[in-house]
């Protein structure tokens, strides 16, 4: 099976061959079918979507166009574009210089496209990592997040590395596509670990050096940057970029413009790399000609063929090949008529390429769109001159050449989806398939016979979260384990059942008769006589995943007072119920820790209720003889309802997935003046105040654009008792149209900043000091600061917390 699918991709090469077959193309020519292109560029750079650009059209050995637009420069001085300029490609360096170089690796047997990327990283494998690939770093279906925080600056190739190996992954590898910059400077690293020479060097040596391509480079030296169209104005580390008008900061040129690769001294796999059109050409034709350019042999046919042929998974929306796109949400510079075999990649600079193997042609699209000041847009541009190159390229009997080479693609692709050839037998392009269910802390624990409390008294902190896959409480379950003396119960906010949101008396359980100690009365801390006569408490919580739901600084305070008493303290351990990776929010003042924040931290953790009391017992010392019982089968991608687990209400307002969803916005803003919706049948998913007006504010929060939620208008009236009960109420509804890309303390900041705007004399935003926790943040919401500024400003704080968690990740 395997030399049929090599044969059958022998046979689209030939047949792609044959449409070029019939004698070299016409010089190049700026008129004709391609006339359209330069009205289209021109109008682009009148709209100032860019300054300039040069634009360049081939088919086979011929150029068939090129031409330069505008200017290359318009600040500090204008200077017109030249053919000859000089281009940050962005990510083109991906393709360009970082797939090549891999692939060569590849075809000389150093590297393997199933080989795990802990092969050549020691310490990658941590937090899930130990099943990613070569490849699926190439297509990136790693799991990886798209980047290292931008707002973040760090100086050191080594060090993105570092920070990349401790990286946890947002889905299982091959799940899902999510283009991602942290895949490809960690290829760029694998080329220099196993070719002993660092990327730039490598990619000059066996690539641009053989090709001819002498303006093709990382690291452009001074002599040239006559020629190089600068970028923005930015300082040597910083991002975001100040702006065009702060004159005192110089441009970036012949300096890359991403921030990652310029914190990595500017040789990075994912940007870099500098070229022209000129160069770009003799590139394209390169892989177009299977891999050889006249006598110079690059890549295999079959390694070419690899590379631009279908690698994510079957029935993956977004379809990709190794390192090239193909038909994803980022190849809109494809244009509207070349064919779906056709391949390319963009940058972010606003550069691009795309080549058809069926007509041998391409289109080479270079501009400097962030020039000067970072606005310029021309993902429209591309794809019509894209467009408008394919038909003036394509014949008649281009089409049928076409027609038939697509037939005999999709044979191939058919025979290759089917599990050949042996790259994909691993299952490592399978689509990911439901786990199995996952089993919490005391399932573990009594699978294993309940040997680690054994001949022990035990104190149990729980409610009504606490229960068995099979339904049964916890309570029950350790009072009839065997050799286990159950002999106190405690009960945190929201007491033993979770039905009361006022404090909580002690008093006895009914069933077993064993008294419950509140921790949220007189007390929030277990006293000696609660603790007299055990020698272990077990905690068994269902945490929301919010900095300010209390039951974490329970769990703290009851760590603390057994490690004063050297009693142990197990553990059993349950999800994060809206998942255990996604970071969100600023940390909390000084005068925020607390009950509702023990110790600094964003809003959204991201860790598990067993995961945070490791982590308190570490960064603050407290020297607990704690166990945690992991849970089985849990995936830090899980959401609540991946686990095949029973929901209990972990509190009387947490009633469902979508309350917990947005909680961490919504709740940090609990403190305030408005009604987050208790006393109703939705809290969480509703605000409203008798000041405001539902449909202003609906109107004014979904122009904001926020990913994954929608806003309509509604009116309702709280119950007596709850804050603003009886009082009707305007405000909002929210639907979650996205939860994967929701952010929602992102929300919570939206949603305190358009109050202030639209409702500044009666909306008491200082009273959000205690549960969003940053004083710093609420004073630029009063100040006017624009809400995608403050959140970008939480970076740091979410990369420190990143860096913080790892050792105590479990999972």
């Amino acid at each position: 099976m395997q030399r049929g699918v090599a044969a059958l991709l022998l046979a689209v090469i030939a047949l792609a061959g044959r449409s070029t077959a019939q004698g070299p193309a016409a010089p190049s020519d700026s008129s004709g079918g391609f006339a359209p292109i330069a009205l289209l560029v021109d109008e682009a750079i009148a709209r100032h979507e860019l300054p300039g650009a040069v634009v360049l059209v081939g088919r086979g050995d011929a150029i068939r166009y090129r031409r330069a637009f505008g200017h290359r420069a318009l600040l500090p001085a204008t200077e017109p574009m030249t053919e000859d300029t000089i281009f940050d490609l962005a990510s083109l360096t991906k393709v360009v210089a970082t797939t090549t170089s891999v692939m060569k690796l590849v075809e000389e047997g150093r590297i393997r496209l199933n080989d795990p990327v802990s092969l050549f990283l020691p310490g990658f494998e941590r937090y899930g990592k130990r099943g990613i690939t070569i490849r699926h770093l190439l297509t990136h279906t790693s799991g990886l997040r798209p980047d290292l925080e931008l707002e973040v600056a760090f100086h050191g190739a080594d060090e993105a590395i570092r920070r990349a190996i401790e990286e946890v992954p947002t889905a299982a590898p091959g799940e899902r596509f999510a283009y991602s910059d942290i895949n490809f400077f960690l290829l760029g690293d694998i080329v220099g670990r196993v070719s002993g020479e660092r990327l730039d060097r490598y990619a000059k040596a066996h690539i641009f050096d053989p090709l001819g391509m002498r303006d093709t480079m990382f690291l452009p030296p001074e002599g040239l940057r006559p020629r190089i169209a600068p970028t923005e104005r930015c300082p040597a580390l910083a991002w975001p970029c100040p702006g065009a008008e702060r004159a005192d900061v110089p441009f970036l040129r012949g300096i890359v413009h991403d921030p990652t690769a310029r914190r990595m001294d500017g040789v990075a796999g994912h940007a870099g790399l500098f070229s022209t059109a000129a160069d770009l050409s003799r590139f394209c034709r390169m892989l177009l000609g299977g891999g050889r350019l006249g006598a110079v042999h690059i890549l295999a046919p079959l390694t070419v063929e690899r590379m631009r042929w279908p690698a994510t998974p079957p029935g993956m929306r977004d379809v990709r090949g190794l390192g090239w796109d193909i038909d994803s949400s980022y190849s809109a510079n494809r244009g509207e008529l070349f064919p779906v075999g056709s391949f390319g990649h963009t940058g972010f600079t606003g550069t691009s390429l795309w080549m058809d193997p069926a007509t041998r042609s391409y289109v080479v699209f270079l501009s400097n769109r962030v020039h000067p000041d970072g606005k310029g847009d021309v993902t429209p541009l591309r794809a019509r001159i894209a467009t408008v190159a394919a038909a003036a390229l394509t014949s008649a009997a281009d089409v049928q050449t076409a027609r038939a080479a697509r037939a005999l693609a999709a044979r191939a692709f058919q025979a290759s989806a089917s599990g050949i050839p042996s790259e994909s037998r691993d299952g490592s392009l399978a689509l990911r398939t439901r786990h199995e269910p996952t089993l919490a802390g005391i399932d573990v624990l009594a699978a294993e016979g309940f040997a680690r409390l054994r001949g022990k008294r035990v104190g149990l902190l729980t409610n009504q979260t606490g229960r068995s896959r099979g339904g049964e409480s916890t309570i029950d379950v350790l009072a009839h384990a065997p050799g286990v003396s159950l002999v106190a119960l405690f009960s945190p906010e929201h007491g033993i059942r979770g039905l009361l949101d006022e404090t909580v008396a002690s008093s006895r359980d009914e069933r077993t008769g064993l008294p419950i100690h509140s921790l949220y009365g007189d007390t929030r801390r277990p006293t000696d006589a609660m603790l007299d006569g055990l020698d272990t408490l077990v905690v068994d919580l269902q945490d929301i995943g919010a900095r300010f739901y209390t039951y974490p600084a329970t769990v703290a305070y009851v760590l603390e007072e057994a490690a004063r008493r050297t009693l142990a303290v197990v553990v059993l351990d349950r999800p994060d119920p809206i998942d255990g990776f996604d970071v969100e929010g600023p940390y909390q003042d000084g005068a925020a820790i607390g009950f509702t924040g023990y110790l600094p931290m964003p809003i959204r953790h991201g860790l598990t209720i067993g995961e945070l009391a490791r982590l308190f017992n570490g960064e603050k010392a407290i020297g607990a003889d704690l166990t945690v019982v992991a849970m089985k089968n849990w995936r830090r991608d899980d959401w609540f309802d991946d686990t095949g687990l029973r929901w209990a209400n972990p509190s009387p307002n947490m009633r469902n997935m979508v309350a917990a969803t947005v909680y961490p916005g919504i709740g940090a803003l609990e403190g305030t003046n408005i009604s987050v919706g208790r006393g109703t049948d939705t809290p969480f998913e509703q605000v409203g105040a008798p000041w405001i007006d539902g449909p202003t504010l609906a109107a004014a929060l979904n122009s904001s654009g926020l990913s994954g939620v929608r806003f309509y208008p509604v009116a309702f009236t709280p119950a007596s008792g709850a804050k603003l009960g009886g009082q009707a109420c305007q405000g909002v509804f929210l639907i979650v149209t996205d939860r994967d890309r929701l952010r929602p303390v992102r929300v919570g900041l939206e949603l305190a900043s358009t109050l202030s705007r639209l409702y500044g004399e009666q909306f008491k935003l200082e009273d959000a000091a205690l549960l969003f926790g940053s004083q710093a943040v609420l004073e630029k919401i009063l100040a006017g600061a624009s809400p995608a500024s403050i959140a970008a400003s939480w970076a740091a704080d979410e990369a420190r917390w990143r860096l913080t968690r790892a050792k105590y990740l479990l999972y």
